[in-house]
Formats: structure tokens, C-alpha cells, sequence
């Protein structure tokens, strides 16, 4: 399994909002598109923190086929009123909000 953790600024109270808009997201046949497995959402004093899990990590090939998706377009017009860019000056794309693992532990099976 592979995962993303993106990190931006949100003020709590668009928190409803916000998880309206991925509901309603993931209610669609984009998920699947993506390689999404599973989806999670935090706050935490201003930021946000969106934690997606993918089957495997395919060098971001099906994120990007998926980017010109008018579903994928429109979600990231829809969060514009309530997420913003944790550094506005360096973002240019969602990969310049992901975070850096640098541990990771699972436990055996």
C-alpha cells in the first residue's frame, strides 16, 4: 500500500463543508480511477491534513490521468473557498503540499 498526506491550512468550521464535498466525491467512480483505497481527513489549529491510501504507488500515473477529469477539476475549484496553500509562495500543485515520511512501522502478520 502507498500513501499521500497532504497538508494545507483550513479554518475548522469548514470542516462540514469540506467533507460534503468528498462525500459527495467519493460517491462517484473516481476513487476507483485514482487507485484510491481509502481516504481520511483531519484539523488540526488551522491546517488540514488529507491522507489518501492507493493499492500501490504507481509513480502518480493514475493521479494524473485523473486530473483532467472534469470530477477531479471540479472538486479542486469547490475546495478553493476552504483549503489554502500552506506556503501560497512555493505551490504550484498538490504535490508541493505532501509531506515527507520519513518512518514508517507496521505490524507482521
Amino acid at each position: 500500500m502507498h500513501s499521500t498526506l497532504i497538508v494545507a491550512r483550513m479554518d475548522l468550521g469548514s470542516s462540514t463543508d469540506v467533507a460534503k464535498l468528498f462525500t459527495d466525491f467519493d460517491a462517484t467512480e473516481m476513487p476507483h480511477l485514482m487507485g484510491t483505497r481509502r481516504r481520511q481527513l483531519f484539523a488540526y489549529r488551522g491546517l488540514y491534513f488529507h491522507l489518501q491510501d492507493f493499492d500501490a504507488d504507481n509513480g502518480g500515473r493514475l493521479i494524473e490521468q485523473a486530473r483532467t477529469d472534469p470530477r477531479f477539476v471540479g472538486i479542486s475549484e469547490d475546495l478553493k473557498p476552504f483549503i489554502d496553500a500552506y506556503d501560497p509562495a512555493t505551490w504550484r500543485s498538490p504535490a508541493d503540499a505532501m509531506a515527507t515520511r520519513f518512518y514508517h512501522w507496521e505490524a507482521g502478520e
